[in-house]
């Protein structure tokens, strides 16, 4: 019986140089919209808008998202230690789920504030809405450009940047909403832009809590066929039998596989175990593998369980 542990180099150090950029990007975004936050609030409360207080509401989630993400980077480029084998980085993924549960959490009370004021409409001084929402559309601009470039290596950064850009389509709500109140007077479109934005956004939230959840289940990645990860290991020389195969992710842009291995009769293990590793990697971009191989006397008799 022989073991096969493959690890691709560099990995580490590619993880903390995105790791570090991610960090300095939300750093630069969270010390933004914490210092807007404070001015959208009051805006909100002086000038009377729902909509301005979901921006606002936004806007305090995407301060928190982006502080819970940055705290999630740190604490995650820590080291492997004898309790944590795998090390921190599955903190991010945790973060990215707190993240979408407080999105919609958010969506939910702005949801329930918008149908109460709709059936009960009051006046928006639109003006000062207009000059609020207008600077926020600014902090959410140049807090995307600067999350972007993470947004698809990080689930983690992604929760911030869908943070933020959903806060940049409140503030585009809430400018045109107090263009229309201004010319128009119509107060009641105050709660119609603020429910507008509540459903918009839970879409997106969705599809992120699945993928969080997806992720601490440690289920197949998406994107990937387990069958075809099989059929993959089935066809290298020297295999006669795959079982117990499992697949999973820490972190959401790794993979980590391990599999039982039957070799045919009078293959030789170390050449087996090269081209499984090889065909994986090929094929899957799976460069952590942790293989048993075995002959078929030395075949493990409990059944199968995936």
């Amino acid at each position: 019986m022989a073991h096969s542990h493959s690890q691709e180099e560099g990995g580490h150090s590619g993880h903390d140089h995105m790791a570090g950029a991610n960090s300095r990007n939300l750093t630069i975004a969270l010390a933004l919209t914490g210092t807007f936050l404070v001015a959208e609030l009051v805006g909100a409360w002086l000038f009377n808008s729902l909509a301005l207080l979901s921006d606002a509401a936004h806007m305090f989630t995407d301060a928190a998202a982006l502080a819970i993400a940055l705290a999630a980077i740190r604490i995650g480029r820590r080291p492997a230690d004898v309790k944590r084998t795998y090390g921190y980085r599955r903190f991010e993924i945790l973060a990215a789920a707190f993240n979408a549960l407080l999105l919609f959490a958010v969506a939910a009370y702005i949801l329930y504030e918008g149908i109460k004021r709709f059936v009960e409409p009051q006046e928006v001084q639109s003006l000062g809405m207009l000059a609020v929402a207008a600077a926020g559309l600014i902090i959410n601009l140049v807090s995307m450009r600067m999350l972007s470039g993470g947004k698809d290596e990080s689930l983690n950064v992604k929760g911030a940047y869908l943070e933020v850009w959903a806060d940049m389509l409140g503030s585009l709500g809430v400018i045109g909403a107090a263009i229309l109140i201004y010319f128009t007077g119509w107060s009641w479109v105050d709660p119609i832009v603020a429910i507008a934005i509540g459903l918009w956004v839970l879409p997106r939230t969705w599809i992120l809590l699945r993928d969080t959840t997806n992720i601490l289940l440690q289920g197949v990645p998406r994107g990937v066929d387990l069958g075809a990860v099989r059929a993959s290991i089935a066809a290298v020389e020297g295999v006669a039998e795959v079982h117990d195969l499992h697949l999973w992710s820490i972190a959401g842009r790794d993979m980590s596989l391990t599999a039982h291995v039957v070799l045919t009769p009078g293959r030789e293990a170390d050449a087996v175990r090269l081209g499984v590793s090889e065909a994986l990697h090929d094929a899957f971009e799976i460069s952590h593998a942790t293989l048993q191989m075995e002959s078929a006397s030395e075949q493990c008799a409990e059944p199968e369980h995936d």
